[in-house]
């Protein structure tokens, strides 16, 4: 097994602790349980809790920027081709992943400085949104809302039904073709 591949399967495990046990249950010791390997076989990868949370986030910013970027770059139609990716990889492999994405939550309980790699994110995606061809705001409203769903499902806050949650991403989907 390649080392990258050991880092995924402890960076998997310690985000399926966070997401079933909550941040607080999140120790070295139980990550390292988790994945199979020993103590020291994970901080051979990760030395801190820190590392660990660190690169939670960092694995979540890395695929979510790839993912993004393949599907605009596979979009025939440049006019919203950003925003219509966006819509697509948050909707439809972001909410399938949920155990990943509880590496936020642990970097926000953990130091909120570790969250800086999806500030980046962040910033840079807001740039292409504004300049995807489409009126700025709109686009800007697009992400919002796709944002406030997945968020809210993260967070535990409320869980759309799934068909109204498909008419939602369809309407999206609609006003980024527009």
């Amino acid at each position: 097994m390649s080392r990258n591949s050991r880092k995924i399967e402890i960076l998997n495990a310690a985000s399926k602790i966070v997401s079933e046990k909550g941040i607080f249950n999140l120790t070295l010791e139980a990550a390292a349980k988790e994945a199979g390997i020993s103590k020291g076989g994970l901080l051979y990868h990760f030395p801190s809790k820190e590392a660990l949370v660190e690169g939670m986030v960092e694995h979540l910013a890395g695929n979510y920027r790839e993912k993004i970027a393949t599907n605009a770059e596979a979009d025939p139609i440049d006019k919203g081709k950003w925003v219509r990716a966006y819509v697509d990889v948050t909707f439809n492999q972001t909410f399938q992943n949920k155990d990943m994405h509880s590496g936020l939550l642990a970097a926000k309980a953990v130091n909120a400085n570790l969250l800086d790699p999806i500030r980046e994110l962040y910033t840079d995606w807001q740039h292409e949104i504004e300049n995807d061809g489409l009126d700025p705001i709109k686009a800007t409203i697009i992400r919002l809302a796709t944002d406030g769903i997945w968020l809210s499902e993260l967070f535990d806050i409320y869980h759309i039904e799934k068909d109204t949650k498909d008419l939602v991403y369809e309407k999206l989907k609609e006003w980024a073709n527009e």
